[in-house]
């Protein structure tokens, strides 16, 4: 029966394999926007970080499935691996965008808009590493990823005005607008992971 009973650190762990991991998704992003020389290596790199993703995720979920007491609800666990996983997941399919539309530039919007992803990310990142900690030290990561958030959309939001308003091929509009949103569904998704560590903080406070 002992053996049943979990040590925290083995789910903590995980939870920082993924974030870390997923943060190096959004670095290798945002260094594509930066840096467009390859775009087709450059998205298989991120890629290749979201196998090792999804690799953690199911660790993660087979690990509950044999664990008999958990350090945090079944269902934390579940919500906030499978969070973690949906960021990279977006930052993979926004590099494949610019694959698949054949993109030979990106924009300024675009690459400030990977910077915030990747500033959110880093954020989330520290939320869980604080993951045992008091609801305050959460709660500060929280915070910068809401602030985070708001900028992201903003941004997006003027990318698409100014889309509409000046670009006159209506196949440009629909991709970039779809890569635009797609930045926007990425921070919304570091939103996400926040309220998530947020809500495990105030259960255990």
């Amino acid at each position: 029966m002992f053996g049943l009973i979990p040590k925290e650190e083995r789910f903590f762990e995980l939870f920082k394999n993924a974030a870390h991991n997923m943060i190096e998704g959004s670095r290798l992003l945002k260094d594509m926007m930066e840096h467009f020389q390859s775009p087709v290596d450059q998205a298989k790199r991120i890629k290749d970080v979201e196998h090792v993703g999804d690799g953690i995720t199911h660790d993660i979920a087979l690990r509950l499935n044999q664990t008999f007491i958990t350090p945090i609800d079944r269902e934390d666990i579940h919500d906030l691996a499978s969070a973690l996983d949906d960021i990279l997941d977006v930052a993979e399919a926004i590099a494949d965008r610019f694959v698949l539309y054949k993109v030979t530039t990106p924009t300024d919007k675009a690459v400030k808009l990977a910077d915030v992803l990747y500033q959110a990310s880093v954020a989330v990142g520290a939320g869980v590493d604080r993951l045992g900690l008091s609801h305050p030290d959460i709660k500060e990561c929280s915070v910068q990823v809401n602030s985070l958030e708001n900028e992201a959309d903003r941004i997006s939001r003027d990318a698409i005005s100014e889309l509409f308003e000046k670009e006159t091929d209506p196949v440009a509009v629909i991709k970039w607008k779809e890569i635009y949103e797609g930045f926007e569904a990425g921070t919304d998704r570091c939103e996400d992971v926040a309220n998530i560590l947020e809500r495990i903080a105030l259960k255990h406070h």
